[in-house]
């Protein structure tokens, strides 16, 4: 008998694999070997235990696929609607720059037509003025415009995680 051997016996006679780790061992008669296939358990209980544990699985499964499509479709409504917003409030800042930019040149004109430097001053403090107001009702414009994309893009995620969550209680 080689020396490995000798280990190897000893070590599976003291329960203790060759690395020196436990065997966990089962016993072996809790379950015959064709228990499964001959029905020996009593009333076919444990084919029941496990049809019931197959139809649980089955019952979440369906339940995770159903919750995975609303989710898809919320988050796409919202990518859409972030997309239709963003589309928006671009055209908007362009809106205002094309009127930025009109408004500069009549300034200019306006300016360049003035015959007095008290022209020029009036000219510039009137532009300054009506500069003022328009900045303020742009910016309000695009807060406006800004929180209906914030409202339109939370909207099918708060609608659909309320659904979740009805449907949970």
């Amino acid at each position: 008998m080689s020396e490995s051997e000798m280990k190897s016996e000893a070590n599976e006679t003291n329960g203790t694999s060759a690395l020196g780790m436990p065997w966990f061992e089962f016993p072996k008669n809790v379950f015959p070997a064709n228990a499964f296939s001959t029905g020996a358990f009593p009333n076919g209980a444990f084919a029941d235990i496990a049809q019931r544990g197959v139809a649980q699985v089955q019952e979440r499964c369906d339940k995770i696929k159903a919750f995975s499509a609303e989710l898809t479709e919320a988050l796409s409504e919202t990518y859409a609607n972030n997309a239709r917003g963003a589309t928006d409030y671009g055209l908007k800042l362009i809106e205002i720059s094309n009127a930025n930019a009109a408004s500069a040149i009549d300034f200019l004109s306006h300016v360049l037509d003035s015959r007095s430097v008290t022209d020029v001053f009036s000219i510039s403090a009137a532009e300054a003025r009506k500069a003022f107001d328009t900045a303020a009702e742009r910016n309000r414009e695009l807060f406006e415009l800004a929180q209906k994309v914030a409202e339109q893009t939370g909207e099918p995620i708060r609608k659909h995680v309320a659904s979740a969550l009805q449907r949970a209680s």
